[in-house]
């Protein structure tokens, strides 16, 4: 007799920079979220699916919880919020330290008037000694009934079978939601914007904070190669000259760094040609918003 499977969404919480997309893409095993030193990172709430013998789990990665400056801002603390009400388990990923500020209280906040169960996931315990994991348990369990606590890291990939061992214990019985080769159901499109994005706040360090979109004009599949035309889309004038850097040079060094990763990504050679354009103020724009994948009326 076949033994029945489980399947269910859970959303992935925690302060920006806490580590979520590491977690996702080292869970799925492939590049699906872009992942950066600078907090959020993740704008839309991504959808990524781990199927195993067990069943699977739908992943519904939300952008940091934060306190909204703009339109761009309110978007992603909405889509944050809806997430949560739809899923079966919450994971809260939190850093290794004792002290809980004030990011880490909204987000409890957030969590207590909530019945579905939440695993609280502390992330780079590569970084700190055992005994101090003890100590933020200790602390963390004072401020919320949690239905778990697992110590992971992420980027090492320790205890991970745990985590997702403890998941399955939380969702219910039923058919799977996609098909097994199913890993995200974001459009390629957006991945391949989010793939440019990430380099360029790689290479530009902290000169141009969260003020970069990234269209993808044209995706044309010919025999062996994939011509993709985008554009990166920046705020100021100043910021487009650091984007596209002496004679060109930043602006060659984002597209030979995501063309690789685009190729794993679609499995074919890629021709990229990068061109960058100012729109002040696009952040404030719902026009523009939806225009680069962010529709303001979704996350209502």
């Amino acid at each position: 007799m076949e033994t029945m499977s489980k399947s269910g969404f859970v959303a992935m919480i925690g302060r920006p920079n806490v580590g979520k997309s590491t977690l996702m893409n080292k869970i799925i095993g492939q590049k699906i979220a872009i992942t950066s030193s600078k907090p959020q990172t993740t704008r839309n709430r991504i959808q990524t699916v781990y199927t195993c013998e067990e069943g699977q789990i739908v992943f519904l990665d939300t952008p940091g919880i934060h306190k909204a400056k703009n339109k761009l801002g309110d978007y992603m603390v909405n889509v944050a919020k809806n997430t949560l009400t739809g899923a079966d388990a919450i994971l809260w990923l939190v850093e290794p330290t004792t002290f809980i500020g004030a990011g880490e209280k909204h987000i409890a906040e957030q969590l207590r008037g909530t019945k579905t169960p939440v695993i609280l996931v502390i992330n780079k315990v590569d970084t700190v000694k055992k005994e101090e994991i003890l100590a933020v348990i200790d602390t963390y369990r004072k401020e919320l009934d949690f239905a778990e606590i697992v110590p992971v890291s992420a980027i090492q990939g320790d205890n991970i079978d745990t985590l997702l061992s403890c998941i399955f214990r939380y969702l219910p019985y039923g058919m799977p939601f996609y098909d097994e080769d199913t890993i995200t159901d974001q459009p390629q499109r957006q991945i391949v914007a989010e793939l440019i994005r990430e380099k360029v706040l790689r290479c530009i360090d902290d000169e141009i904070p969260h003020g970069v979109a990234v269209a993808i004009d044209s995706m044309k599949f010919e025999k062996k190669l994939c011509r993709i035309d985008a554009t990166i889309v920046c705020e100021k004038d100043s910021h487009k000259g650091i984007i596209i850097g002496k004679q060109g040079a930043m602006l060659k060094k984002i597209g030979s760094l995501a063309r690789p990763e685009i190729e794993d990504m679609l499995d074919i050679k890629v021709f990229l040609q990068l061109w960058v354009k100012v729109k002040k103020d696009w952040r404030d724009s719902d026009f523009l918003l939806k225009n680069f994948g962010y529709n303001p009326k979704e996350s209502e």
